[in-house]
């Protein structure tokens, strides 16, 4: 990731306009500056070609002329003191609207999800991948299998990759249940120390501010540095602004729910209060923020997913706003296309595992004879020959009681579906490699 060009500065560009004709014609294309879709950043205006008669600096004078009057202040500060804007442009809108549709209300929900028999499993898998993917965007290096094995299976983290993935898959849990507190510095510190446990080479430094002497840039691997962030002898009083923002205390005018998590992700980001941990934080508090306002779909949506896909992107909406006068506008457009990419994809994960479902039931009518949680372990056992199955990673996978898990296991073992096996005290459970083989002859005797 590079830095952006530095946008020049607006004074500078009207001084360099000394013909008053020509500004007057340059204000004469303001409504046409207004309705552009594209919110360009400089550094990407130059390879766009400027209006008939205008070359790039005026053409960017007149595109931030146009954005003043809707820019306006959020309460976060530069460490200049120069506060932070944003504007809320029509193609944030129209996201926001599709946001609020999709993930706020019970319009065209899929019945998996609104099911209280199959909801467990697709919220375990949800959290699951924002707990890998959000680790992976910090540096984890693990796969989702050995990650996702990990969590099912209960056994510990081997490795500081393993136990950040751990420590955010706990953190997703508790946030759901913290959902309805407003948020204060001692909530914000309990899900540091939540998403930090056993990773920190100091573990003092968990649920802490960092101390005078713990400076943190934002860098490469190259020594590039993209962001130093504020005094930590201002964190305290910072972060009392960021949380009235989060609680709807300020600002005294109407800032739409999604568009306060937004802010409150980036927020965490830039104050940067943490010696580590404050991607996952911010993330963190940016879904508490989404199921606060009622987001409930969120417990089941990842954003890290689709961050991952394009890190420089994320990383780039960033700087944009920083070096472009604090205009928050760029991070609120890529956040809410990111939003809506997410609710795209569960949606039509849904879609896909219905399929599955559909054909499957439709060639074994001897998954008649099993519940939604076997069936689960036989079309995942279909896939994964030689799995291993215990009684906790089928209680974790779709969040029941040891009882029920033990019961489903023992059956799917005695008709002969799973080989039941017992190693010291253990028992456990493996996939054949003939399973379809299995399954075949038992719906034949279904059949008969």
């Amino acid at each position: 990731m590079r830095i952006p060009k530095i946008p020049p500065k607006i004074t500078d560009l009207i001084s360099a306009m000394d013909d008053s004709k020509r500004l007057g014609e340059l204000l004469s294309l303001m409504g046409q500056f207004k309705t552009q879709r594209k919110y360009l950043h400089w550094d990407k205006l130059q390879h766009y070609k400027p209006p008939e008669g205008f070359n790039h600096r005026e053409w960017w004078l007149g595109l931030k002329l146009s954005r003043i009057d809707a820019l306006r202040p959020i309460g976060l500060m530069d460490k200049a003191g120069g506060a932070f804007q944003f504007a809320v442009p029509e193609s944030v809108m129209e996201e926001l609207h599709q946001i609020d549709v999709g993930a706020g209300g019970l319009i065209s929900l899929p019945e998996p999800i609104t099911n209280p028999q199959t909801r467990d499993r697709y919220l375990v898998n949800s959290l699951m991948e924002e707990a890998i993917t959000s680790s992976q965007l910090e540096g984890a290096v693990t796969t989702r299998e050995v990650a996702k094995e990990m969590i099912r299976t209960g056994r510990k983290p081997r490795d500081i990759s393993e136990q950040m993935i751990l420590n955010n898959y706990v953190t997703m849990q508790r946030i759901r249940a913290l959902k309805k507190e407003p948020l204060s510095q001692e909530l914000i510190f309990q899900i540091h120390r939540l998403v930090t446990e056993n990773t920190l080479d100091d573990p003092t430094a968990a649920g802490r501010f960092r101390r005078a002497d713990e400076k943190r840039v934002v860098g490469d691997d190259y020594g590039q540095i993209y962001h130093e962030p504020p005094q930590a002898e201002e964190l305290p009083d910072r972060m009392a602004a960021m949380c009235s923002l989060a609680n709807g205390a300020t600002p005294d005018y109407f800032v739409h729910p999604a568009v306060r998590a937004i802010i409150l992700h980036f927020w965490l980001a830039y104050d940067h209060p943490f010696v580590d941990g404050n991607g996952r934080t911010a993330r963190a508090l940016f879904y508490w923020a989404m199921l606060h306002h009622g987001y409930w779909l969120f417990e089941f949506i990842s954003i890290s997913s689709i961050l991952r896909k394009a890190p420089s992107k994320y990383g780039s909406s960033f700087l944009y706003t920083e070096t472009d006068d604090n205009d928050l506008t760029y991070f609120l457009i890529a956040q809410t296309q990111v939003i809506r990419r997410a609710i795209l994809e569960l949606h039509a994960y849904i879609e896909r595992k219905k399929e599955e479902t559909h054909h499957a039931e439709l060639r074994m009518r001897a998954l008649d004879l099993f519940n939604h949680r076997q069936v689960a372990i036989i079309r995942h056992a279909l896939k994964h020959p030689g799995q291993r199955y215990t009684f906790t990673s089928h209680q974790q996978s779709h969040n029941i009681v040891y009882q029920t898990a033990r019961t489903d296991l023992l059956e799917l073992g005695e008709k002969g579906v799973l080989e039941q096996r017992k190693k010291s005290r253990q028992i456990f459970f493996i996939a054949p490699a003939d399973l379809s083989a299995r399954l075949l002859k038992l719906e034949k005797e279904v059949l008969k």
